[in-house]
């Protein structure tokens, strides 16, 4: 008989982990905690020995204990104890002074758990960027359904009458701000393609371990929503700014006038497909285009000095 109960808490957890990282460490170790029992004085002969390498393995092992996905902290905890003990167990660290060969190995070892971890921390921004990406595009398809499904029913329970002009430049809107919030989507998902490691860097600013990789997550929600809302008001800005003739240059190959005008005359649904199509392009381009979504990466100083 199996247990269902355990395993939709399991279930649910992993879910809640994607989404929120690994929960927190209630009980958090040092890394003089896992030294093995009898190799108190070796640790004693490692830190005089090895200083720096030491507190390398002090901060990675703390860093291994925030990580976002509880696979990485068990396996970066693993790789901790296993290069400890490695270590004192190593026969060189009995020697008076370092050994070189020993001191590449840990320099080795901890250049690989960090890459390990800012993975992590990687892992954690991309997540997080992905999820508020899709929440906001959710809410972007509840905000253009609502309005074209029951829009005009709404209204006429609150005693505003709508001609044709107005539903079709209200749905024009709508759909154009709707089109718009999709291209922001993927005018991020390109921008940013393969860059979470670089974002990772600016949220801790280039130091590992600043920003613990859930709040990165969290944080990165927030920006992925916000990004979708900003192609929102782009494509409305730039659909009022032109069904308005504020900007002249660009012709509107069909209005909400001309569609209502030829209503039950040939060639009417041209007119329609014009109209939808016109807004459609416009909304996904001022959409993608959002300038905004670059500030997502930084820029390099130049090194270049004048002379």
């Amino acid at each position: 008989m199996t247990d269902n109960g355990g395993i939709r808490h399991e279930s649910w957890r992993r879910l809640r982990e994607t989404v929120e990282g690994a929960d927190t460490e209630l009980s958090p170790e040092g890394l003089v905690d896992i030294v093995p029992a009898g190799f108190e004085n070796a640790y004693l002969q490692f830190g005089d020995l090895y200083p720096e390498q030491q507190l390398q393995l002090q901060l990675l092992y703390g860093a291994a204990q925030r990580a976002f996905e509880d696979r990485t902290r068990v396996a970066a905890r693993v790789t901790v104890v296993r290069v400890l003990r490695n270590a004192l167990t190593d026969p060189r660290l009995s020697d008076p002074k370092p050994n070189e060969h020993l001191v590449e190995y840990l320099d080795q070892e901890i250049a690989d758990l960090r890459g390990r971890l800012a993975q992590d921390s990687a892992t954690a921004v991309s997540g997080g960027l992905n999820f508020g990406l899709g929440l906001g595009s959710a809410t972007s398809l509840v905000l253009l359904a609502v309005p074209l499904l029951w829009g005009v029913a709404l209204l006429g329970a609150l005693g505003v009458t709508l001609n044709c002009t107005n539903r079709w430049s209200l749905m024009g809107a709508f759909v154009c701000g709707g089109v718009g919030a999709f291209g922001a989507v993927l005018s991020v998902l390109v921008r940013l393609r393969g860059s979470a490691d670089q974002l990772a860097r600016r949220q801790t600013n280039g130091r590992e371990g600043v920003v613990v990789p859930g709040q990165m997550a969290r944080s990165m929600r927030h920006e992925g929503l916000y990004r979708v809302f900003v192609g929102w008001v782009l494509a409305l800005a730039v659909y009022f700014l032109l069904s308005g003739g504020m900007v002249p240059v660009l012709a509107v190959p069909a209005t909400a006038a001309d569609v209502c005008q030829g209503a039950g005359q040939a060639g009417s649904s041209a007119k329609g497909t014009e109209f939808w199509g016109f807004w459609c392009a416009v909304g996904f381009i001022a959409g993608f285009n959002e300038r905004w979504a670059f500030g997502l990466l930084r820029r390099q100083p130049s090194t270049k000095t004048s002379r």
